[in-house]
């Protein structure tokens, strides 16, 4: 039975703290877009507020939630108990890049651990949060974190990310500007 919530309160803010995988779900604004989700790992999830939220993004082959947040802003993260009572966990809002160059990247950086490949703070101002039974989620062991992105990223170093960024983060896998011209 789905339940929404006015905040994430400390509950849920504890349950969400203990989870080791996330998704991120954002779709282009009008028909033909593609409905992107992606997984998300490492400790790269941050609770600011009762009702602001925001992740590290890292350098990665695809660049569509940048370019979707960019066109219309909607974002949408979800959370599954794989261990434990069954539970998922939708939060729905409004998202915005914060980029290296953006006054408040700094400040939101440091909420986080350091990591090589941080291309830019994925941050959310919650509008709906929701959880519902979760009942047919299967119970999953969580056996490590795969470093393969870390090492990566760290043996490139900066200089070849942001030739990396620019040359294949440029537009989303539908044409719309991601990091164009930055």
């Amino acid at each position: 039975m789905a339940e929404t919530h006015d905040r994430l309160d400390d509950d849920l803010q504890d349950w969400i703290t203990a989870q080791h995988v996330f998704f991120v779900a954002t779709a282009p604004g009008g028909a033909d877009g593609r409905v992107n989700v992606s997984p998300k790992g490492y400790d790269t999830f941050r609770i600011l507020d009762e009702r602001t939220v925001a992740y590290l993004d890292l350098t990665g082959s695809g660049v569509e939630t940048i370019a979707h947040l960019r066109d219309n802003g909607r974002i949408t993260f979800m959370f599954c108990g794989f261990t434990g009572p069954p539970r998922i966990l939708r939060l729905f809002g409004h998202g915005e890049v914060i980029r290296h160059a953006d006054e408040r990247f700094d400040d939101l950086r440091a909420e986080f651990p350091p990591m090589h490949g941080v291309r830019s703070v994925i941050r959310c101002d919650l509008e709906r949060i929701q959880t519902s039974c979760g009942f047919a989620v299967p119970f999953m062991t969580f056996e490590a974190e795969r470093q393969t992105l870390k090492q990566w990223s760290a043996r490139a170093g900066s200089d070849a990310l942001d030739e990396y960024q620019a040359e294949k983060n440029r537009r989303s896998i539908d044409g719309l500007p991601a990091l164009l011209g930055e």
